[in-house]
């Protein structure tokens, strides 16, 4: 394992949020997960909770420690294109708040989405538009692009794998499916832990092919 790091997770209640964060501190990590008042008894055991408004900049800047790996997980849950508003007012104003709140940070981590794709278009614009504020701040960052991830209450494509079977071998929808395909939650939790821990120069997007193949 790599030496230990300190890592804020902001969204560290959610989906992949809590898993994380008990993947890192039992390796060894400190971890400040990021929680809204009312909700840190959702924090895995281990980690140091700091209450605040994922929104806000101003309410946990104080509380990012210099050098750190910052990883952004906050999303609407549940995505679906009656959240047109929400994507912009939730997803892409949490990573202008994340970015803001990171400047002192050594490497910011965002998990964002496979693209382009013929569905979601509203959700995949607030994530390109996340994605392009992270560019402009040219910090060192890597951006995961997964399009499904599943999991516990999240199985719902596996009767998709066929399609997919054939898809990936077919050289008209190769790449697309590629681009486009499911990533289990151990395969998104082993890529993520993968680059935080040797955390690189630079901008980095891993694509479904790169995250499965990190894992």
């Amino acid at each position: 394992m790599a030496d230990s790091k300190t890592i804020f997770v902001a969204g560290a209640t959610g989906y992949i949020g809590q898993r994380l964060c008990a993947v890192l501190t039992e390796r060894g990590h400190q971890v400040i997960a990021l929680a809204r008042p009312g909700s840190q008894a959702k924090v895995p055991p281990g980690c140091r909770v700091v209450l605040g408004d994922a929104l806000d900049a101003s309410s946990y800047v104080d509380e990012v420690p210099q050098g750190c790996v910052f990883v952004h997980l906050i999303g609407v849950a549940r995505p679906s294109p009656a959240k047109a508003q929400q994507f912009i007012d939730v997803d892409l104003a949490s990573v202008r708040a994340s970015l803001m709140a990171a400047k002192s940070a050594a490497h910011f981590v965002y998990v964002s989405v496979a693209q382009p794709a013929p569905v979601m278009v509203a959700y995949i614009r607030a994530r390109q538009a996340a994605e392009l504020l992270i560019a402009q701040r040219e910090c060192n960052a890597s951006i995961f692009r997964p399009w499904y991830v599943l999991g516990p209450g999240h199985h719902w494509p596996l009767f998709l794998r066929p399609l997919y079977w054939l898809c990936e071998r077919l050289p008209s929808t190769a790449q697309g499916a590629q681009r486009l395909g499911l990533v289990t939650l151990a395969q998104m939790l082993n890529a993520l832990v993968y680059v935080i821990e040797r955390a690189a120069p630079g901008q980095q997007i891993f694509e479904v092919p790169q995250i499965r193949a990190l894992s």
